[in-house]
């Protein structure tokens, strides 16, 4: 059983060795080729998570296979603190996106967001000016609303009204509905001459494609709902990436065990 725990360590960081070197090569291309705020953000945890899976697949390796029991001992410290480390996330992605949703606007298609329906902890992340003006980049350098309008712009009013907007489409590329804006095209709006409405968006919005509604509260809340969706589904991979740890976890115990048997015989 030692020999067989050994060989299934060394051949798991034999794999993800190979894994973590298209990693590292993709996380300095992004370095090299960064534009924008999007591409700088991602650079670094890509070559981060590279250089960390390149390291502790060769502690894994040359433990298991060369039978140094420091390094697999290192590696199993690694290997534990990590499956506390996704335990945590995986609760915390559960808890701060448990509330929200998207609520349905009647006679249309798509729903709104509002900012306030989020937990507080997205609220305040979206509410620093820093934090928002990078994502604002990234959805201005995805051409999101640009998209949205070609999408679109062949709709009269009456078709647009029934479409299945996203999220960000939704809150970042055209006006609210109590607004009151008359219709052009997706992302052309005439604003009524006295507006009643008390939602602060409506005095925001910009028929300008570099402003629109990047700047509303509505904007955010479609983020955050997305935030929300994409969330749910890592926090789901985490939890068998988290089963798949506990059992490379207790293989690596059975190593370690083992080269301290070997260790022992050889005294």
């Amino acid at each position: 059983m030692g020999r067989v725990s050994n060989n299934l360590i060394g051949i798991l960081n034999f794999l993800t060795l190979l894994l973590s070197i298209p990693i590292l090569i993709a996380g300095i291309w992004l370095s090299r080729q960064a534009d924008t705020d999007c591409e700088r953000w991602l650079e670094k945890p890509v070559i981060v998570l590279g250089v960390f899976l390149l390291l502790v697949s060769l502690a894994g390796l040359i433990g298991a296979c060369c039978r140094v029991s420091w390094l697999l001992w290192l590696y199993l410290v690694v290997m534990f603190c990590l499956i506390v480390l996704v335990f945590a996330f995986t609760i915390f992605a559960f808890v701060v996106t448990n509330k929200g949703a998207g609520q349905a606007v009647s006679n249309r298609g798509y729903k709104e967001y509002r900012l306030g329906d989020y937990s507080n902890w997205l609220q305040k992340r979206v509410n620093n000016a820093k934090t928002w003006n990078k994502i604002q980049s990234c959805l201005q350098s995805g051409k999101l609303c640009s998209k949205f309008k070609d999408q679109f712009l062949q709709d009269n009013v009456e078709r647009f009204y029934t479409e299945n907007l996203s999220a960000l489409q939704s809150g970042c590329c055209k006006p609210a509905d109590e607004c009151g804006f008359t219709y052009v095209n997706p992302t052309q709006w005439t604003k009524p001459a006295n507006s009643t409405s008390a939602n602060p968006d409506c005095g925001l919005w910009n028929n300008d494609p570099k402003v629109l509604c990047f700047n509303c509260q509505s904007c955010k809340a479609g983020f955050l709902q997305n935030i929300k969706t994409d969330w749910k589904k890592v926090a789901v991979v985490n939890i068998v990436f988290l089963i798949f740890l506990i059992i490379v976890y207790s293989i690596g115990c059975c190593a370690f065990r083992n080269n301290r048997a070997d260790n022992w015989k050889r005294y």
